[in-house]
């Protein structure tokens, strides 16, 4: 096998090496944990809601009656505790971590857990974020799991690739909005996911359309959608759009995400549950 990696696999002939190499990447989780699924759930740009679809999707396939879990990868802007209500410092032995546990027993690991001050901000080098997120990984009791939900920060920087590298990724939902230059963060994404060879399972616009409670109209503030469209141009068929809605603003604001129960993600929940199949 030649020293020098020219990175085009079609020309090479040591696929089989290049595989055993791909493959040491990878982390063991916790030898207390099964995790059948890994989702990651990524964005292009920040402020688009992925921490909300993530948290909705655990929570509406905990109520399907399935055991899921969230991996809260966004080190330096975790927001998944504040969804679910979550204070304090995690317990640990000298074997692990233990996660925190929602309402409904939902494992939940974000490093908001670990800090004594959730404002206190976190001034890290990328290295130590990538080794922080493998520890979530490896050093937690997970416990059984169908579906665990990584909510990952947003671009193509260090975190997703640790992630795509280091964990079990069975596919990515990949979350963004309205505006013009979706599709150019999308296609980003969407690069990112097939050089590290990730199935894209779909696409879920937030932000797609306000329905004003007076007369009942839709009314789209950042321009009309094209999500179909940048979907059919990338091939991917799966597509959820969530409104602008102030109720679901509120359930997270006040830690109550386990009360979201809209219909808004059904398809992409129910594609989910096809993967246990």
């Amino acid at each position: 096998m030649s020293e020098t990696c020219s990175h085009n696999c079609d020309d090479c002939n040591c696929q089989e090496g290049c595989e055993e190499k791909k493959n040491s990447f990878r982390v063991d989780a916790n030898s207390s944990s099964s995790i059948k699924k890994v989702i990651g759930v990524v964005s292009g740009k920040g402020g688009v809601g992925k921490s909300l679809v993530t948290s909705a999707l655990a929570v509406l396939l905990k109520k399907a009656g399935y055991k899921t879990a969230i991996l809260d990868a966004d080190i330096t802007g975790p927001s998944i505790p504040k969804a679910f209500g979550l204070k304090g410092n995690v317990d640990s032995d000298n074997a692990g971590i233990f996660p925190a546990l929602t309402k409904t027993g939902i494992p939940v690991m974000s490093l908001n857990l670990l800090l004594q001050d959730e404002t206190q901000p976190v001034v890290w080098r990328g290295p130590i974020i990538a080794g922080t997120v493998k520890q979530f990984w490896s050093d937690v009791y997970w416990g059984d799991v169908d579906f665990m939900f990584v909510d990952m920060p947003p671009g193509t920087g260090d975190v997703p690739l640790t992630v795509f590298q280091s964990l079990p990724v069975d596919g990515i939902i990949i979350v963004t909005s309205p505006q013009e230059l979706v599709s150019m963060i999308v296609e980003k994404a969407v690069n990112m996911a097939k050089e590290m060879d990730i199935p894209i399972l779909g696409l879920v616009e937030n932000y797609s359309y306000y329905i004003c409670p007076d007369c009942n109209s839709k009314h789209y503030i950042f321009g009309q959608s094209n999500i179909n469209e940048v979907a059919k141009n990338f091939g991917i068929n799966l597509v959820s759009q969530l409104p602008i809605d102030a109720k679901i603003a509120k359930l997270v604001d006040t830690g109550l995400i386990e009360n979201f129960s809209d219909s808004y993600l059904d398809n992409i929940v129910e594609y989910c549950k096809g993967m246990l199949k």
